[in-house]
């Protein structure tokens, strides 16, 4: 997996050209996937005041959460992707733009978060980066405010994964298909785990209060989670609760096939 270097090479390089749409895809598009997957995640939380998004890309999310704060601030550690949602959203005048060093925080003000959110970005990155937010993410979330990421579990796969990277590349599908290997091309950082992160947020002075392990668009094997956490003693800390999700393929194979499919009819 690539370290903070790595990752601003790749994503340098990278063809946006669909504006990280590209992604959505397997959810029947950005759209579905924001109100199928994430807007009846978050929605306890939004509308808020201020909102700190982590590593937006081309603003795919930032085009929905924008509508649901007084103000935005967007960080991200590729300088292009910083430019790009700039001129995207030219006409909004409560957004805030940085590129950072893809592990800290400092351009954003102590207490002044109601809500930081990450997804589908923070999966690519090692456990040392994650820590690293986490500790400022502390200090920069209000008394009472929440945090919302997405990020790898595959640190609780690694056995299978070591033996997927071995398999036959043409067979690699079927076999993933199947549950018997590992998607290793999802590139997920296999030094994070739903366990770890709950370890940092305890280091770090934060309560891991919910977390969703979940499958990815390959496979069965969950290789993701979305954790949830807040300041301890916050009015929304409380015990841990951690569901697992193994059904969340299948659940966005549903939106893509019957509720994100639009027919198009003929001009005229």
């Amino acid at each position: 997996m690539a370290n903070v270097e790595q990752n601003l090479e790749i994503w340098n390089r990278w063809d946006w050209s669909q504006e990280g749409d590209e992604w959505s895809a397997w959810w029947g598009g950005t759209e579905a996937m924001w109100y199928g997957a994430l807007l009846p995640r978050i929605h306890p939380f939004v509308p808020t005041g201020r909102i700190l998004e982590i590593a937006p890309g081309f603003g795919r999310w930032t085009q929905y959460l924008k509508d649901f704060c007084d103000s935005l601030i967007l960080v991200d550690l590729t300088e292009q992707c910083i430019e790009h949602c700039r001129t995207r959203f030219a006409d909004e005048s409560h957004i805030e733009y940085h590129v950072n060093d893809g592990r800290s925080l400092g351009m954003v003000e102590d207490n002044s978060i109601d809500f930081a959110f990450s997804f589908d970005s923070l999966v690519h990155v090692e456990a040392d980066a994650i820590e690293s937010y986490l500790r400022d993410l502390a200090t920069k979330l209000r008394p009472n405010g929440v945090g919302l990421i997405h990020h790898s579990n595959a640190g609780e796969l690694r056995r299978l994964a070591s033996i997927s990277r071995r398999a036959p590349r043409r067979a690699l599908p079927s076999l993933v298909r199947r549950g018997i290997a590992l998607d290793v091309a999802a590139w997920r950082a296999e030094s994070m785990s739903a366990k770890l992160f709950v370890e940092q947020c305890q280091r770090a002075g934060l309560s891991c209060i919910a977390q969703e392990k979940l499958s990815w668009e390959h496979g069965p094997h969950l290789i993701d989670t979305i954790s949830i956490f807040t300041r301890a003693g916050s009015a929304h800390d409380r015990p841990l609760e951690v569901v697992r999700n193994p059904l969340f393929r299948r659940e966005a194979q549903r939106m893509a096939r019957l509720y994100a499919r639009r027919r198009i009819h003929p001009s005229g």
